[in-house]
């Protein structure tokens, strides 16, 4: 009874066991193992008991141990669902812990495709990196991670099943040590970090990688990879990432905190990107070629993880109440960094984006930004509003000085808002409690103040708002606008002005916008003529040869958009686009091949075999060999073509299980809404009979919700 209420009371003390205890350090040595989807391995952890204290706690979940010595002793311990629990063993001053355990995580540590294909990655915030590494969910308890990670092979076949491991900090040592299983051996991938940093930051990718490596400035190695099957999109993949890199050691002041950086996407990432430290990992989804680059490209997620190594990684916030300290941090200098690549124009029209984002988000978004319950837009973009108000009122010389003071004195520790708050007021008269008030702790956004702040400082801002007044804009009303908008159309202006333009004229008569939208195409803008391929879904004869080469843009998303729209227009035409766009694959995401397979369907020009072959294709994208994103497209093109089809019928089932929380949510809403069928209701209650008893359980849930 009395070991019992220990436990209980060590439960709720331990908000204070860091004020008694400090974790130095980790030595790991593990094996992941991805026939079993687990990982086991051998801990030692150097850690400092300040003050007495009953029971020292280590998150861990559902985890089994061996072997546990506290000093080179063995001692009794504790494990439950959630925690390692040590109560026995350890002295006031320096302790050591070591220990063998094993774990077959449910979340944070994924298995992706088998063989060559195989990828093993991590996601620590926001799931945990205690679910497959005993470690500390409290972002307070900063250790020193140094992990050795043992990958097994074939002996017989190095070079076949050889993959490249990635870990946090240096690589210090890659050697093949023999192991206990016949036949095979392991390499040993030893990675060290020197400073310490919040368990959230370990990561763990193993895959078949290829890398590129470049030097900043100051000589921090920048290692870029990607997928073996990806070897000519680095370029465009990582284009600006050095400048980039230059540009926040410059403009932050700081040097960069660590001794590498290196960047790997990996398939079905839960997120954009992770700015594990020194090792920031991004969906593969960002992985594009040069003509994808214009559709969706990562340098903002590359700039945002990047700054994360300073805001978030060299300090961290002290709790989610003060997460706006690194997201809007991060924000924010992403959009500096953006504004060094692509300039001042593009800088002032992400600010206005996101404020209107803010603004009409004011209804139902009412969280203020000092509040751990804050949506991701309060904490990403007006927190990154905050900054823009708080720069521009003091100046950006006195900024970037406080910025340089914050991290310099909180450097490898936590932090809260009041800490920024107080450099801040060290280099300027800046009222920081009126500041914190309106900006911080007030719901809402201030709209007009934003606005006003942008039009003062851009030109181009000002004209953007002068010509969206004009959106309600008639046939008579047009008249009066329509030299000004040849001009503008015509000249160098910053393209969004150019595809305002073109969004109001697509009501009028085509007499009346004939003359713009010819200009609008003649830009060679890709992001106007996008915007013309948009607006304009039924196309006068007239304009049919100048739209047809809206399928040879430097956009797949163009390309896409004219073909359907060429498609419906010109039903004689419908054979030319479709062997035009037979070669076609687009982005990641398959998008442009898929529309292919799917209109194929909807011809006479090929056979029925030929149809079928490329249907399989289709049915194929839905399943489970390949991302979440191709086959979310996959499933649309299908059930417009077929929504009885068992195939992809059972594969939507099985997708309402997936471990990326998003594809899993689209595969039950879908579901949910197929089954409003009676038709389709009838298939699926045949498949239910074959479906095991958690896919059985899952989807009454799922249609009865």
């Amino acid at each position: 009874m009395k070991f019992f209420l220990l436990l209980i009371f060590s439960t709720f003390s331990f908000a204070q066991q860091i004020e008694k205890v400090d974790f130095i350090e980790m030595n790991a040595v593990l094996y992941p193992n991805a026939a079993t989807q687990s990982i086991s391995g051998g801990i030692t952890y150097s850690f400092k008991v300040k003050s007495a204290i009953d029971t020292i706690r280590i998150d861990a979940k559902n985890m089994t141990f061996s072997d546990l010595l506290i000093n080179g002793k063995e001692v009794r311990f504790k494990a439950n669902k959630t925690h390692l629990l040590l109560f026995e063993g350890f002295i006031k001053g320096k302790n050591t812990l070591t220990f063998g355990y094993s774990a077959t995580p449910k979340q944070a540590l994924y298995f992706i495709g088998q063989g060559d294909e195989l990828q093993i990655w991590t996601q620590g915030q926001g799931r945990y990196t205690s679910h497959w590494l005993p470690s500390f969910d409290d972002v307070n308890e900063k250790v020193i991670f140094n992990l050795n990670i043992n990958d097994e092979y074939d002996f017989e076949d190095i070079k076949a099943t050889q993959k490249t491991v990635l870990c946090n900090g240096i690589l210090k040592e890659v050697v093949t040590r023999k192991s206990w299983s016949q036949g095979k051996d392991f390499i040993s991938y030893q990675y060290t970090m020197q400073k310490p940093m919040s368990s959230y930051l370990v990561m763990l990718a193993i895959g078949n990688f290829i890398k590129k490596e470049e030097k900043a400035n100051t000589g921090i190695p920048l290692e870029f990879y990607l997928d073996k099957n990806d070897s000519g999109k680095f370029e465009s993949t990582y284009r600006y990432s050095k400048q980039i890199f230059d540009f926040f050691e410059k403009e932050i002041g700081v040097k960069y905190p660590w001794k590498v950086y290196r960047q790997v996407p990996v398939r079905d990432f839960l997120y954009a990107g992770m700015e594990n430290t020194t090792a920031t990992i991004f969906a593969q989804d960002y992985v594009v070629d040069d003509i994808g680059f214009n559709d969706r490209n990562y340098v903002n997620v590359n700039a945002h993880e990047l700054a994360h190594q300073w805001f978030g990684d060299l300090i961290t916030a002290k709790s989610g109440k003060h997460h706006w300290l690194q997201e809007g941090f991060a924000t924010y200098y992403a959009l500096l960094a953006e504004k060094e690549v692509f300039g001042d124009d593009y800088f002032h029209h992400q600010l206005y984006k996101t404020a209107t984002q803010l603004r009409n988000a004011t209804k139902t978004d009412t969280i203020p930004l000092l509040n751990e319950k804050a949506s991701s837009l309060t904490f990403y973009q007006k927190g990154a509003w905050a900054l823009h108000v708080l720069r521009d009122a003091i100046g950006e010389k006195a900024f970037n000085k406080a910025v340089k003071k914050y991290l310099k004195k909180y450097k490898f520790k936590n932090v809260e808002t009041d800490d920024f708050l107080v450099e801040i007021n060290k280099v300027s008269d800046f009222d920081t409690q009126s500041f914190k008030e309106k900006w911080l702790e007030k719901s809402g956004f201030e709209y007009h103040e934003a606005i006003g702040l942008l039009t003062k400082k851009n030109a181009f801002i000002a004209q953007y708002l002068e010509i969206k007044k004009q959106k309600e804009l008639t046939n008579a009303s047009f008249v009066s606008y329509i030299d000004d908008y040849r001009t503008i159309l015509s000249s160098d202006a910053y393209y969004p002005i150019k595809q305002e333009i073109v969004t109001q004229i697509r009501n009028l008569d085509y007499k009346s916008n004939k003359d713009l939208i010819e200009l609008a195409l003649n830009s060679n803008n890709v992001f106007v003529r996008r915007t013309v391929a948009q607006s304009f879904p039924k196309i006068p004869n007239y304009l049919k040869t100048k739209y047809e080469s809206l399928l040879n843009d430097n956009s797949y998303e163009t390309r896409e958009i004219a073909f359907i729209n060429l498609w419906n227009s010109f039903p004689d035409n419908q054979n030319q686009y479709l062997e035009l766009a037979k070669n076609w694959s687009g982005n990641n995401d398959k998008s442009s091949r898929i529309l292919y397979l799917a209109y194929a369907q909807l011809t006479v020009a090929l056979t029925a075999d030929e149809k079928q072959q490329l249907f399989t294709e289709l049915q194929n994208y839905t399943s489970t060999n390949f991302e979440s994103s191709i086959r979310e497209n996959a499933f649309e093109a299908l059930f417009q073509l077929n929504q009885n089809d068992e195939i992809a019928l059972r594969n939507l089932i099985e997708a309402t299980s997936h471990f990326k929380w998003r594809f899993a949510l689209y595969a039950k809403d879908k579901l949910k809404l197929l089954y409003k069928n009676n038709d389709t209701k009838i298939i699926l209650n045949n498949l239910f009979l074959s479906l095991d008893d958690n896919q059985k359980n899952r989807m009454i849930k799922i249609v009865n919700d």
